[in-house]
């Protein structure tokens, strides 16, 4: 036996906490297995052979000084030469009981499962224990041989690749893969999943690829099942055995050899250009590699981050959840901790392919639905991922959430969307539990905020722009108070209204209904001249769904090459923020030059942009109107020769705001922007504008009154203390170059 010691498999994650290191005074039938596979002792030396001590018997094909040959698998992780070290091996010599397993969720309870045990008298369980615990030979068998030469079992006491359609529930010998007899993936829940589910995981390994692996050509994804993400002797340098998973360089034909942990180059062996692909087909399969290439990106490689490795890491894998531990330091400060991982969003386990994470809704892709009436409901690719649901004890702008809700779990047999289930209902519940103050400390008044900067890592949205030095507060601005929806402020916070005025009726917090619906309905927009005109918004925001439906944050941000707004993906193709062209992951542009009516401005992918330039009928009714003109858009579009900017007017980060329509209002700066309330800024020409982020960017917008949408006129704009102008005086010398 090897004299050595050796480094055991250990994670965040695993609950057998009482794992015990190998070492050359422990026992165990795994210190036989290891006195080769460590590639330290001559294969050949004996103890005793016929009857002599000390026997070398001779072994062809061995390595240098007869030890253990690395094989041509040894990048992949599919190697003989373990080593001495053992993280990236499944761990071994550890208890396994029912309290383990309870611990888990996701294990089989040794006690009522009967594969599973120490042997004894009249019991011999394929999946033998010792002493109640797993070691090498819980899996292998050293005397069995493979029957088909194509499909090699390497000794595993069982199947090495999913033989039938998986059902989940009970254990089948004959049909399942090894890893479920002890790996009780929440029963039906990992059978439906897009990697199992033998009618979408039905793409066909490249002939390389399945060689490297020792798989049999022509194998397919569900057939790979747990062998496609994970190896039990995977790659040095892999965190949770997962294939191919560093930031080591690598081909299809070569793999990879150490490195250091990089969960996303698993997910790229599928998911990336066809070229790179291991799959021979990838039209159903999402490239979501190229996304992550965007020069605007989630940082997501190790090369993307401050601190130059993948920090954040799993904490809990088990029936609930994948929950990742956010890796900020002591109160989640520490911004060179910050990065984002595939499983931040998706639960690998549980992503299904339908628009609705319940199964429900049309399976031809995994994004959600855009047809109307549009709806903030997770789809099923964020099935079993976990989230925060923010609690307000205000409706003021300027106060954070009290508190946050954990959204974790798989909602099995239930097709409950309530946004009060204990399990992730909506998408931004996920992105909310890393911009929001759950994932960093913040208070209230900016800049003395802890949000993280702005391009503090690789691929992130340069300092400086737009104004912008520090993330804001998703949570804060997305709050829907019920006493604001529609066209009066009934909750009365104090903070609302212009100068002076208190408590304003006719202002009310706005935000894009990513959490809730607006309320503002056509009807409500345009107060005694008719309806808003259908033509203001694109599909499938207008007619009766005006007000009335919610987005996604994934509608604006993502991919510039896809399609903004309620246009839907076709199957396929990738729909999310992982990375774009554009700043802050935008779908199109967002900056101090929005509004001309560019087809690449991004509020024009949902608003119709023909309703507010100058060439626009003034018939069309809009919300920006009043006794002396139905579309002020239009008007002030023609005004100064179509140069009209949006944030002249309106909120430079347009998520939600103080006031109604995303107002900016010079007349009522306050904590915001580390002012007291009410605190009016002094502008009267047309050079002058105030930008102060992160939500004013060239503003010159003062508002005297609030009226209600269709009842504006000129003289509620200009400075509250009158000087210089005010109304159509003031809007000349303000707007007019």
């Amino acid at each position: 036996l090897s004299g050595e010691t050796y480094t055991p498999y250990t994670s965040s994650s695993i609950d057998a906490t009482d794992i015990t290191a190998i070492s050359a005074s422990s026992g165990g039938s795994s210190k036989l297995c290891l006195a080769c596979h460590d590639g330290t002792l001559a294969i050949g030396a004996v103890n005793v052979a016929n009857g002599q001590y000390g026997v070398n018997i001779s072994m062809s094909g061995t390595g240098a000084g007869g030890v253990m040959p690395p094989g041509g698998g040894e990048a992949t992780g599919f190697t003989r030469d373990l080593g001495i070290d053992l993280t990236n091996d499944h761990p071994i010599s550890f208890t396994y009981d029912d309290a383990v397993a309870t611990v888990d969720e996701e294990l089989r309870h040794p006690s009522t499962t009967s594969h599973i045990g120490t042997r004894a008298p009249g019991f011999k369980p394929v999946i033998p224990l010792e002493e109640g615990r797993v070691e090498c030979m819980s899996c292998h068998d050293p005397h069995v041989r493979d029957s088909d030469p194509s499909k090699p079992i390497k000794f595993l006491r069982l199947n090495r690749f999913q033989e039938s359609i998986p059902t989940g529930g009970s254990f089948s010998e004959s049909g399942d893969i090894l890893c479920l007899a002890c790996h009780d993936k929440l029963g039906q829940a990992w059978s439906y999943s897009a990697h199992a589910d033998s009618t979408v995981a039905d793409e066909v390994y490249k002939s390389g690829p399945a060689t490297l692996r020792e798989f049999p050509q022509g194998i397919k994804v569900w057939e790979a099942s747990c062998l496609n993400c994970h190896d039990t002797h995977t790659v040095q340098g892999a965190r949770r055995l997962l294939r191919e998973g560093t930031d080591a360089l690598g081909t299809l034909s070569t793999g990879r050899s150490g490195g250091d942990p990089a969960i996303e180059q698993t997910c790229y062996q599928c998911h990336s250009t066809a070229a790179e692909s291991i799959l021979t087909s990838v039209t159903q399969v999402p490239d979501i590699k190229t996304e992550f290439l965007g020069s605007r990106r989630m940082p997501i490689a190790s090369s993307d981050q401050r601190s130059g490795a993948e920090v954040h890491d799993i904490v809990d894998a088990n029936l609930t959840e994948t929950r990742e531990n956010l890796g900020y330091g002591t109160g989640r400060e520490n911004e060179d901790n910050r990065h984002a991982e595939c499983t931040d969003c998706h639960n690998p386990h549980r992503v299904r392919k339908n628009q609705l994470f319940t199964g429900a809704g049309s399976s031809s892709s995994g994004a959600h639905n855009h047809n109307a009436p549009h709806s903030n409901i997770a789809s099923g690719v964020l099935r079993g991922a976990w989230g925060v649901e923010p609690v307000y004890s205000s409706t003021s702008f300027q106060d954070l959430p009290s508190s946050f809700i954990v959204k974790k779990g798989d909602p099995g047999a239930s097709s409950s969307t309530a946004v009060g289930e204990s399990w992730v209902t909506r998408e931004y519940q996920i992105c909310l539990k890393c911009h929001s103050n759950y994932g960093y400390p913040d208070n209230n008044i900016y800049p003395s905020g802890n949000r993280p900067d702005l391009g503090v890592s690789g691929g992130s949205t340069p300092s400086g722009t737009n104004g912008l030095t520090q993330y804001t507060n998703q949570a804060k601005e997305f709050q829907a108070p019920t006493g604001h929806m529609g066209e009066q402020n009934t909750s009365n916070p104090s903070n609302t209204g212009a100068a002076g005025s208190g408590d304003d009726p006719d202002n009310h917090r706005s935000w894009h209904p990513v959490m809730d619906v607006t309320g503002r309905t056509r009807d409500e927009r345009v107060s005694g001249s008719g309806l808003l005109d259908n033509r203001f918004f694109l599909a499938p925001w207008d007619g009766a769904n005006v007000g009335t439906t919610t987005m996604y944050c994934s509608d604006c941000h993502g991919d510039s090459n896809t399609v903004a707004g309620g246009v839907a993906p076709a199957s396929g193709l990738p729909w999310g923020p992982h990375g774009s062209s554009k700043n802050f992951i935008l779908k199109a542009d967002w900056d101090n030059g929005t509004g001309e009516g560019s087809t690449n401005d991004l509020c024009f992918r949902c608003h119709n942009s023909a309703g507010y330039g100058p060439e626009n009928p003034t018939g069309w009714n809009s919300g920006f109107g009043g006794p002396d003109e139905n579309n002020l858009h239009a008007l002030h579009s023609k005004r100064i020769d179509n140069a009209l900017r949006c944030v002249w007017c309106h909120v430079a980060v347009p998520h939600g705001w103080k006031n109604k329509a995303f107002l900016v209002n010079l007349n009522d700066v306050g904590p915001e922007a580390g002012e007291d309330p009410g605190t009016e800024v002094p502008i009267g020409s047309w050079g002058q504008q105030y930008t102060k982020p992160p939500y004013y960017l060239n503003a010159k917008l003062k508002i005297r009154n609030f009226r209600k949408s269709g009842e504006w006129s000129a003289g509620n704009c200009g400075s509250a203390s009158g000087n210089p102008d005010v109304g159509k005086d003031w809007m000349g010398d303000v707007c007019e170059p």
